[in-house]
């Protein structure tokens, strides 16, 4: 199916596992979780960027999922996807710069179906740097990254995102190198909410509450309002 054939789909009203929307290399796989009846809904969507496509990373990552159930737990709507080549996503792995487009093409559906929705950007490794690069060009008010691949990426254009931004590091990550990417987060203006975790490796194995945790205590203070 390519870009041309691939309908813009309607915002679902309950969660999906997979739905189609056009994006620059053809379609796009999209997931979106939705609160539980009994977690008070918040005006807020949180759109969330998946790990490295050449290394195995899909929007069905340990680390994506708990990132999203840590939203959805908040209040907020999560919104993860595939990037091109990866799943039902068409298209090949473009090293970064065509991912940051399938990000902008996600994101602006999102902000076309929820315009009053605070919008949130999360991303975990290969996609935590996609998402900030893609973060400066969007009206964001929370960032969440995860173990972002200072080192293994070229972080030379990365900006501080301008709204509140989280970072989680475990400190026994065995691929980054959370040394560096803790002297390059203390070069940042302003300074991000760093959250470091000891004994824990790059994919949180037997910590992945302990994230979900971090993650919900280190944005609690800006959580977008009760949906009316």
């Amino acid at each position: 199916m390519s870009t041309l054939l691939t309908p813009m789909p309607a915002f679902p009203e309950a969660a999906t596992t997979s739905l189609l929307l056009p994006g620059p290399a053809g379609a796009l796989e999209v997931a979106v979780d939705f609160p539980a009846a009994d977690v008070p809904a918040r005006a807020g969507v949180a759109l969330i960027c998946h790990p490295n496509p050449p290394d195995g990373g899909t929007m069905h990552n340990k680390v994506v999922t708990m990132t999203s159930r840590a939203m959805t737990e908040l209040g907020l709507i999560a919104v993860r996807f595939n990037f091109r080549g990866v799943g039902h996503s068409e298209g090949e792995f473009d090293n970064g710069r065509g991912e940051v487009l399938d990000l902008m093409a996600v994101a602006d559906w999102l902000r076309r179906a929820r315009p009053d929705d605070a919008f949130w950007l999360a991303g975990f490794s290969f996609g935590a740097w996609v998402s900030l690069l893609g973060a400066r060009q969007l009206p964001v008010q929370q960032v969440i990254s995860i173990a972002p691949p200072v080192g293994l990426r070229d972080f030379s254009g990365v900006l501080a995102p301008p709204c509140p931004w989280l970072v989680v590091q475990g400190e026994a990550d065995e691929i980054v190198s959370a040394t560096k990417v803790f002297l390059w987060l203390g070069k940042q203006e302003p300074l991000p909410h760093v959250v470091r975790m000891p004994e824990t490796g790059h994919f949180f194995h037997r910590r992945l509450l302990d994230l979900r945790g971090a993650i919900k205590n280190g944005v609690r203070k800006n959580l977008p309002p009760l949906r009316a």
